[in-house]
């Protein structure tokens, strides 16, 4: 049994935003599936989407310190000596995010700019169109429109390899990943990272809310 002292990681925005974002591509998922009516609840889905990935590129550089993409974002050097090493049967030294799944983490989020994009320019060749689809050509939406559904199987693919590696590290290394999503904590031998005040969270929530409006009313 890990009997090192509990550490907190992972604050409460961090997770808040991790299971809200988790909850909302869902069901982004069900009501671009469904159609009809339900698209009314896609577009808001996908607006609450762009406010939590603006929060996230905010907190990634005002946020606590395992949050911050200069803790996590590392060169090709570190990356590969990071794969190297993924065989051991022991939990990782990091303390938030390795190497390899902060690049994850950094695709995931320019994919998802990227499909909340695309989506305020599509349209259904119906009545349902996106915000944005009178600011630029139909052929543009058109194309956005294909390219939205496509970028969609990307999201799929980094969604099966995340939980992929999730699994890995469970099985292979001993280490449970999704409980500190919950708990926030970790058990290492290691000195607890610089956390923030939840009030600057609150803040970088306003303004990525505020654009949010500003784009999606444009």
């Amino acid at each position: 049994m890990n009997r090192a002292p509990r550490v907190l990681v992972w604050d409460i925005p961090v997770r808040v935003f991790h299971w809200l974002l988790v909850t909302l591509v869902a069901v982004s998922w069900w009501t671009g599936e469904e159609g009809g009516t339900a698209l009314r609840y896609h577009f808001w889905s996908g607006y609450a989407i762009l406010a939590l990935v603006l929060f996230r590129l905010g907190w990634g550089v005002m946020g606590s310190e395992p949050a911050r993409f200069a803790n996590f974002l590392r060169g090709p050097r570190a990356v590969l000596a990071n794969l190297r090493q993924l065989p051991r049967r022991a939990p990782e030294d990091s303390l938030g995010h390795n190497p390899a799944g902060g690049w994850m983490i950094a695709a995931l989020l320019a994919v998802l700019l990227f499909q909340v994009g695309s989506g305020l320019c599509a349209n259904d060749d119906l009545f349902n169109e996106g915000p944005w689809y009178d600011l630029v050509s139909r052929s543009v939406s058109d194309t956005l429109t294909g390219l939205h559904h496509l970028n969609f199987g990307v999201l799929l693919v980094l969604v099966a390899l995340h939980v992929l590696a999730i699994v890995f590290h469970w099985r292979v290394k001993g280490e449970n990943l999704v409980a500190p999503m919950f708990t926030g904590y970790k058990r290492r031998a290691a000195p607890p990272p610089r956390q923030v005040s939840a009030w600057r969270a609150l803040a970088v929530l306003a303004v990525a809310a505020m654009l949010t409006g500003i784009a999606v009313n444009l």
